[in-house]
């Protein structure tokens, strides 16, 4: 978003406005139960929703073993087929703006249902 930005619409500019959106530089590397920033914050994080573009940059989650044979992930309904707690939006067959965006739809929607399922 960092490319495009986000378009500041009244709900945004209000999340903005009340520090619910705030601007936060790429962290430095994901753990077990969240993210870490090069400056030794951690965030706790049940779900990561990954947006990588047109062009996937995937070698950070190598550690999951993700990746089939032949190099690429293989993801059913949103989720990687490897690990279900790891979803992609716009990528692979939804590899399209409309696609990501029908994507990420479906995937927010079971990422609740998963919490929920959880308790949270």
């Amino acid at each position: 978003m960092s490319t495009t930005g986000v378009p500041r619409t009244r709900r945004i500019q209000s999340a903005i406005e009340r520090g619910l959106l705030t601007p936060k530089p790429m962290f430095e590397r994901v753990e077990p139960d969240g993210v870490r920033w090069a400056d030794g914050t951690f965030q706790h994080a049940d779900v990561i929703i990954w947006a990588t573009g047109f062009r996937p940059e995937l070698r950070h989650l190598a550690p999951l073993k993700l990746r089939e044979q032949a190099g690429g992930v293989t993801v059913e309904a949103g989720a990687a087929y490897r690990n279900a707690n790891v979803f992609f939006a716009g990528y692979g067959p939804t590899a399209s703006t409309i696609g990501a965006n029908r994507a990420g739809r479906t995937i927010a929607r079971q990422i609740v249902a998963a919490l929920s399922a959880l308790g949270y």
